[in-house]
């Protein structure tokens, strides 16, 4: 082909991202036939050359499409790269029998990078993660004009066009309003902000060392106040607290009752009475 173009190595938006935007619109667009003949050598003969001038001459509609991304805050270099990782495999999959124009073929695969790369991004946690949802995702992007919460009547509506439930939209709009918070704090922040932040309530103390043994310390020593204090009540007071109160299939005050040969309330009253005696022996 007659066409000259740059160096594959000189067209990264990594770098100044003005002049990759000059050099990839003075890139001339392909036409028709070329754009066939291309195709075809890339498809029939696995033309690595083709495949090249194919790619370059489409750069200029990623830089187009990754404009239209520039809301979710992450860098338009970031979203171009992405892009055109979409575009060289809408070029490597592209079939010249398809009967379309390769830019229409590639906005599918330019979009689906880009998509993916906000939604690994936009938040540490992820906002959406089946296609259901990331279909949801990036259209109430598009819907939400405003900061604004969505009326009930805007809920109903964008939920029937999007074919989902209104509080599937409800929950997506919560997500969208949700921001990240960073885990230990900022370097300014002040004592009471510094207390709000995640580092100081999440931490898990339940395997502190010092807190075990500290359980383990009290927990032997409440059983051995609780043996000792047992050891002073007499055979039966003893066996109507086990019974009530130490025993895997407690008994009833009427099962005691029958047990013994005495009405209900007696027994209430022995485990009264041994319960208060153990308590005081416990407690001194």
């Amino acid at each position: 082909m007659g066409t000259s173009l740059q160096p594959v190595d000189m067209l990264t938006p990594g770098g100044n991202l003005e002049s990759y935007m000059q050099a990839v619109n003075s890139i001339p667009v392909l036409s028709v036939e070329e754009e066939r003949k291309l195709t075809s050598r890339l498809h029939d003969e696995e033309d690595i050359d083709a495949a090249r001038y194919l790619v370059m001459s489409h750069l200029r509609f990623v830089v187009y499409i990754a404009k239209s991304y520039s809301g979710y805050g992450l860098s338009q270099s970031d979203l171009i790269q992405e892009g055109n990782v979409g575009l060289m495999k809408a070029v490597k999959r592209f079939n010249p029998d398809f009967g379309v124009r390769m830019v229409s073929f590639a906005v599918h695969w330019i979009k689906a990078e880009i998509h993916e790369f906000i939604l690994r991004n936009w938040r540490i946690v992820k906002v959406a993660t089946t296609k259901a949802q990331r279909k949801l995702f990036f259209n109430l992007r598009s819907a939400k004009k405003r900061l604004a919460w969505l009326s009930h009547a805007e809920v109903k509506s964008v939920a029937a066009d999007l074919g989902v439930e209104p509080k599937v939209v409800r929950e997506m709009e919560g997500r969208l309003s949700s921001h990240d918070a960073a885990f230990d704090g900022g370097m300014d922040d002040d004592d009471e902000s510094a207390y709000q932040s995640p580092a100081n309530y999440l931490e898990d103390h339940s395997h502190d060392p010092a807190k075990r043994v500290e359980q383990t310390d009290w927990t032997e020593d409440s059983n051995s106040r609780l043996r000792s204090a047992m050891s002073t009540l007499d055979e039966r007071s003893q066996d109507i607290l086990k019974q009530r109160w130490l025993s895997d299939s407690k008994s009833t005050l009427h099962d005691l009752a029958a047990q013994y040969g005495v009405s209900a309330e007696r027994i209430r009253q022995l485990e009264k009475n041994a319960m208060k005696k153990v308590r005081a022996l416990m407690e001194g």
